[in-house]
């Protein structure tokens, strides 16, 4: 796929399915079989939020997952921790100058380990620019094995340009799809609840416009706080309009 075709079908993929579908096999081409993309809207100054609100997309195998996000190593990451500090690209010939210069760090260590474990030891690693401040996505481009760290470096002089393009408007494609964490799918009903809520609506307006019962209003907007793990209705619906699931015209 050409850049421009490339282009032309992420900025009109209708889900996420079939956008990282897209990306991954283009990024293959380059030598990256391995992707992981993450990013959050509720970073803090001491935190990146709760990791069931994260924007997850993998095709790294369950146990690379696994270990890598549900152990919580992602954090002491090294080209994690760069992701963190920096917007832009880097190779992962960063890595052993990180070891070095926080040798003590012994979870940096683990982590590197087991990456070498898993064969996620090559690659290039893009932070993408904030849209706020309480946002933050990044990208890991791990490369097929057998290839080196000096042959992916050759590979990103000659098309990095491009990768990175292509990479930044994926990113951005992302954050105009619905996504459904685990856990945080609401039903059609408490999706139209929340929408009424976000109009301005009463439960009683909302009843009448739905064609329930008050009481079954409030039920519909108490599951869909539960779901979406708030303690407010309107913070549900922030948190749903965040995660692009109010006012979805269906693909």
């Amino acid at each position: 796929m050409t850049l421009r075709d490339y282009l032309s079908y992420v900025v009109n993929a209708r889900t996420l399915e079939e956008l990282w579908d897209a990306h991954t096999s283009q990024m293959e081409d380059f030598g990256f079989d391995r992707l992981f993309y993450g990013c959050t809207r509720y970073r803090t100054e001491t935190s990146l939020g709760d990791p069931d609100d994260f924007v997850i997309l993998t095709n790294h195998d369950s146990a690379y997952v696994d270990g890598f996000l549900h152990a919580g190593r992602y954090y002491h990451a090294p080209m994690f921790q760069w992701a963190l500090e920096n917007e832009g690209a880097a190779s992962w010939r960063l890595i052993p100058d990180m070891i070095a210069k926080y040798s003590t760090s012994k979870d940096l260590k683990r982590v590197f380990e087991f990456n070498q474990k898993m064969g996620v030891t090559v690659g290039y690693t893009i932070s993408f620019k904030s849209i706020s401040g309480r946002s933050k996505g990044a990208l890991s481009l791990c490369a097929r094995n057998g290839l080196s760290q000096g042959e992916i470096d050759d590979i990103w002089a000659e098309r990095g340009d491009d990768i990175h393009l292509m990479n930044q408007v994926m990113h951005l494609k992302v954050l105009t799809l619905p996504y459904s964490p685990p856990n945080r799918s609401l039903t059609r009903r408490q999706r139209e609840a929340l929408q009424w809520v976000g109009d301005g609506k009463t439960t009683q307006d909302i009843a009448l416009l739905m064609g329930l019962t008050a009481a079954t209003v409030e039920k519909h907007l108490r599951l869909a706080r539960e779901t979406l793990s708030v303690e407010t209705t309107a913070q549900a619906v922030m948190k749903a309009s965040l995660l692009n699931q109010m006012y979805v015209v269906e693909a």
